[in-house]
């Protein structure tokens, strides 16, 4: 019993050995994917930055003439929900928290009578949403870990023009926010209409992008700009470019926030996989121990049984 114990131990500390390794491989390369996605939010930031002073500065030309494409609405009645997670697992809570804040917040609205669609970028979310009978119009997927500009492109096709010919009131994209390796917030912002000049901001949180578009308009009176055409009718053509610059900026963010719980996930299960290791391998040590007292007990039992049978002979 106690050898049969010992050899099934023994598999065990093999197959975990062999799942540390695994998850040590996932480790490394998600630490070094967290470096390279840092670079590339960082190197996207002057565009995203300029585009947002741009369009500041033609906000607050065109001041209430910009009609429905500035500003919070007070009572949407159409509201198009995008939300950001992984084409891949094995990233913790990464993918449930932003699914799970996208639910509460569409059933919310739902709750509200306010007619919502639902788009998704990346693979967990088709899952999630089919399993809680939440209908996708779009999905994407295939470049949550690596998204490229033209991936931003496709996705915000899909998003300004129902806005722009006013079949939807309001666009709210969900995603997590990368504010630092050790800091990572999923938030609800809104995408569409625009941010006010004035640095009212978005809703749950105000996006980088935003920022410079009320820190350009605080310093419009530094400078004169002529538009031409007029600002109405520029920012109509700014929307879609300002769209793709968010959604990449929110790809990128979404992409080293998925690294980086990533890489937290995996050195936790390695750290596990050493632990029950170890564990493990007390435990067959202490089955081999009994194994071989088992052994000693048995041939002292046999000797001693020897000897009393000599002696009872000898008498």
């Amino acid at each position: 019993m106690a050898g049969g114990q010992e050899r099934v131990l023994r598999r065990r500390i093999r197959t975990v050995q062999a799942t540390k390794k695994i998850t040590r491989a996932f480790e490394l390369i998600a630490a070094s994917q967290i470096v390279r996605a840092q670079g590339r939010l960082a190197g996207s930031g002057p565009y995203q930055r300029g585009i947002a002073e741009i369009l500041a500065d033609a906000a607050a030309d065109a001041g209430h003439n910009a009609g429905r494409l500035l500003g919070v609405p007070d009572s949407p009645q159409r509201v198009l929900v995008v939300c950001l997670v992984a084409d891949r697992g094995l990233c913790g809570a990464y993918n449930a928290n932003v699914l799970r804040l996208t639910e509460r917040t569409v059933r919310s609205l739902v709750a509200e009578g306010v007619e919502v669609t639902l788009m998704s970028v990346g693979k967990k979310a088709q899952s999630y949403f089919r399993f809680r009978r939440l209908d996708l119009a779009r999905s994407f997927m295939g470049f949550s870990d690596r998204p490229v500009f033209e991936d931003a492109r496709a996705v915000a096709d899909a998003l300004a023009p129902p806005f722009l010919a006013e079949d939807v009131d309001q666009v709210l994209i969900i995603s997590t926010r990368f504010l630092s390796a050790g800091s990572q917030a999923v938030e609800v912002r809104q995408l569409l209409p625009l941010p006010e000049p004035a640095g009212e901001g978005g809703r749950d949180g105000a996006a980088a992008e935003e920022a410079a578009v009320a820190e350009g308009a605080s310093r419009g009176a530094g400078g004169y700009t002529e538009f031409e055409p007029e600002s109405p009718e520029l920012l109509v053509d700014l929307v879609p470019r300002y769209v793709e610059a968010a959604l990449f900026g929110a790809l990128l963010e979404a992409a080293a926030s998925e690294h980086t719980a990533r890489q937290r996930a995996m050195a936790a299960a390695t750290d596990n996989a050493d632990e029950l290791s170890k564990t493990l391998t007390r435990e067959m040590n202490r089955a081999r121990q009994d194994a071989i007292t088992t052994e000693i007990m048995e041939i002292v039992g046999g000797a001693e049984a020897l000897r009393q049978a000599d002696e009872a002979k000898a008498t």
